[in-house]
């Protein structure tokens, strides 16, 4: 996750962030925050709506619908656990049956329609819920909850199903969470614990057991929101809630799915635009795009790498473990803002701290080497023949009494030490138990984090339970794997919200002059030529190469004669999409004669391979140069998405590219420039000039503004090769493919 960077302009960048803007492409509004209600260009909302959720989560009235006390069955114990919660929140608890006068002493109703009064939560407990989801919203319920199983998870008529149960809560004001969803919303969450608390979305309640569990570690929980099939409410609505809430220091998610990309991205922008952090585990990274893809492009960008290019714009945590939802999670909720981002290790073993110190720099961590003042206070206390740069070594002896809180005391004053991490690999009274409670003091006396690492495969030690557990300001983890994963995303959503701008801010809101031109340019269903493709680059200010499109040997030599020699030649039609695969593709031709052959050749080629042209490229041929790809691709959930990195032929080759999904504005494009392995080519290696990234940046952009306002009438787009010229000197688009929706 990258923050963005600030900083003064250049003029290149200038007209970079003017791309993003739309201030070159036409009249828009912008330098002002979205608000509810604004559109962008392709009429997609640019605020999260947030949805009152106050009277789910405390409703002031209960309806349970089939409600039961009956011995064995399922409903009685599912009523039981309803109406100990309504209980605990205060609620008035109406059971719905049609032929039983009580409930656990509870008055029944017969119907719906004989309620008392106007309920605020309806849990529907019946096996066909459509009938009862009518009647609560004739009866103004505000919220329902159906359990029932057997809709979209079971095949195409659970789906059915479920589009019927969905239409019936869109037509009224009744808003439902589930079908098959279960009781975590209504679960007993302990009301002694205190501080920032985390709030939990999961699409599957077992998933979430070990975040919920977390109470018993003492850290506290608010909420948990099981959203199951998500036929009304989502996950982005619980999102966009929880980031509202003042109890709430971080979100964890558990996700299996998105029902609507745009809406997931609008609610972590909500959250990132408070600076409360989410954690999602996602699960799917072995899925690839269902599609057949033309382009490269299309090849490259699987369903999940967009997935990753969406939560690393807007601040999403990534992991990968629910212990590391756990432990990252519960960090984040409770930890300050960093004062430094420096780490230090520090331990009473000199193996221990190398080998963390290893880790830690493998993650991403800095570790400042202390200052030779700082290691004079150090060895104050600790033996000269130890190491106390960072990682520092204590020797053990020094932590069994009152030298080693001194130590303590002293890292943490250092300014660049913003972390402490002691890793304690077992325990080794009574070294260990002064250890813990030295560090369990000096965190309480200190804004900075300091997390311990308990290595103890056992878990039931006094120092562990007792001191670690029972401090709130001890970041405690089990390993150290764990520890680095939040300590990293702690300092990254820090200099991630810090400053946050919005790239919703700074979307489009309507259209430019380069859509009407590019939308004569664009065939419904068809690939556009390579000529054609160039085009519509060129509608959106894209630089291509001169050339000319002919159709005789003789106007190709005069056309050579035109562009300037050397010249390349390539076949140009709709139905070719890799030219050179098929040998059509003819480059540092330098006289006439090679021309008129290289025209005959092509056209001898593409009749024999059954290619129909619409004629022969004559193109200026340019050499120096860094070979990029950038492209466009329709994701099912996040829409258009934008794609850049290493070009050429071997691009699926060396498959070294970046997503990024629009809307996002110069700060991002670098960013994702920066996520390249070879992003060294563009700085200039065995003495080539650095490219011109500026315009390579720019040419992102541009393509940007384009996939927001073609939208999914520009099914893929492929720019390849992009030649980046050195610095100043621009960049400009040798081949393109595009495919029209």
């Amino acid at each position: 996750m990258l923050g963005s960077t600030h900083g003064t302009l250049t003029t290149d960048s200038r007209r970079a962030r003017a791309i993003a803007c739309g201030e070159r492409s036409g009249p828009a509004v912008h330098g002002r925050p979205a608000q509810v209600g604004d559109l962008d260009v392709s009429g997609r909302p640019l605020h999260a709506e947030v949805p009152d959720l106050d009277r789910f989560f405390r409703p002031h009235s209960v309806a349970v619908i089939g409600a039961s006390d009956a011995e064995g069955r399922p409903n009685s114990g599912i009523t039981r656990q309803l109406a100990d919660w309504a209980q605990r929140v205060g609620a008035r608890l109406h059971p719905v049956h049609p032929s039983r006068p009580a409930v656990f002493g509870v008055p029944c109703v017969p119907s719906v329609a004989d309620l008392p009064e106007r309920v605020d939560l309806a849990v529907v407990l019946v096996g066909d819920p459509l009938p009862v989801v009518e009647e609560l919203a004739e009866a103004e319920a505000r919220f329902a909850v159906v359990f029932a199983s057997g809709f979209a998870e079971t095949g195409p008529a659970g789906e059915e199903a479920q589009r019927r149960l969905a239409a019936a809560v869109e037509r009224s004001g009744l808003r439902l969470l589930g079908p098959n969803t279960n009781l975590n919303a209504f679960e007993r969450f302990r009301d002694d614990l205190e501080g920032p608390a985390i709030a939990l979305i999961t699409q599957s309640g077992h998933q979430g057991r070990p975040v919920f569990a977390l109470q018993e570690l003492g850290i506290r929980l608010s909420h948990w929101a099981p959203t199951g099939n998500e036929a009304d409410l989502e996950t982005a609505d619980f999102l966009s809630y929880f980031a509202e809430q003042p109890e709430v220091g971080a979100i964890a998610c558990y996700l299996e799915g998105l029902k609507d990309g745009r809406s997931f991205l609008l609610a972590a922008d909500r959250a990132a635009r408070r600076g409360v952090p989410v954690v999602a585990v996602k699960v799917g990274r072995t899925e690839t795009g269902a599609r057949t893809a033309t382009s490269h492009t299309g090849k490259l960008t699987g369903a999940d790498a967009v997935v990753d290019a969406a939560f690393r714009q807007f601040g999403v945590i990534r992991v990968d473990g629910i212990d590391e939802l756990q432990d990252t999670a519960a960090l984040l909720a409770r930890a300050h803002p960093p004062r430094a981002d420096g780490v230090v290790v520090y331990s009473i073993s000199g193996g221990t701290g190398a080998h963390v110190a290893d880790l830690a720099t493998e993650a991403g961590l800095r570790l400042p080497v202390l200052s030779e003042a700082r290691q004079a206070e150090l060895h104050q206390w600790i033996p000269e023949y130890l190491s106390v740069a960072n990682p520092v070594d204590n020797g053990g002896h020094p932590v069994g009494d009152e030298r080693g809180r001194k130590i303590i005391d002293t890292l943490l004053d250092d300014p660049e030490v913003g972390v402490l991490i002691c890793p304690i690999t077992g325990p080794f009274p009574p070294l260990s138990d002064r250890l813990v409670r030295d560090l369990a003091d000096a965190a309480e006396r200190t804004d900075k984090l300091v997390c311990v690492v308990w290595g103890s495969p056992v878990g039931t030690e006094p120092a562990y339970r007792e001191v670690l557990l029972g401090s709130s300001r001890v970041a405690t983890f089990r390993t150290v794997g764990n520890c680095l994963t939040a300590v990293r995303a702690h300092l990254a959503h820090h200099r991630f919200t810090t400053g946050y701008r919005s790239p919703f801010d700074e979307a489009p809101r309507t259209p430019s002059p380069s859509y009407r031109k590019a939308q004569a340019l664009l065939r419904p269903g068809q690939q556009l030529s390579e000529h054609a493709a160039k085009q519509l680059l060129r509608a959106y200010g894209i630089r291509v190469p001169r050339e000319q499109l002919v159709t005789s040997a003789a106007a190709a030599v005069r056309a050579a004669g035109l562009v300037g020699y050397p010249v390349v030649m390539k076949a140009s039609g709709a139905r070719i999409a890799h030219k050179t695969e098929l040998g059509l593709v003819k480059i540092g031709l330098t006289s006439a004669s090679q021309v008129r052959d290289a025209y005959r050749e092509l056209t001898d080629i593409a009749r024999y391979e059954g290619v129909p042209l619409d004629g022969v490229l004559v193109c200026q041929m340019v050499e120096q140069g860094v070979e990029m790809v950038v492209g466009v691709t329709q994701d099912e959930l996040f829409g258009p998405t934008v794609t850049v990195g290493l070009g050429g032929v071997l691009v699926e080759v060396l498959r070294d590219t970046v997503v990024g999904v629009p809307p996002f504005g110069e700060e991002q494009a670098r960013d994702m420039l920066a996520g390249l392995r070879g992003r060294a080519l563009l700085d200039g290696v065995r003495g080539r000039p650095p490219a011109d990234r500026d315009a390579l940046v720019e040419v992102v952009l541009r393509v940007q503004r384009m996939a927001l306002e073609l939208g999914d009438r520009l099914a893929e787009l492929d720019i390849n090769p992009l030649m980046v010229l050195p610095q100043r000197q621009g960049a400009v688009a040798l081949d393109a493919l595009a495919v029209c929706g």
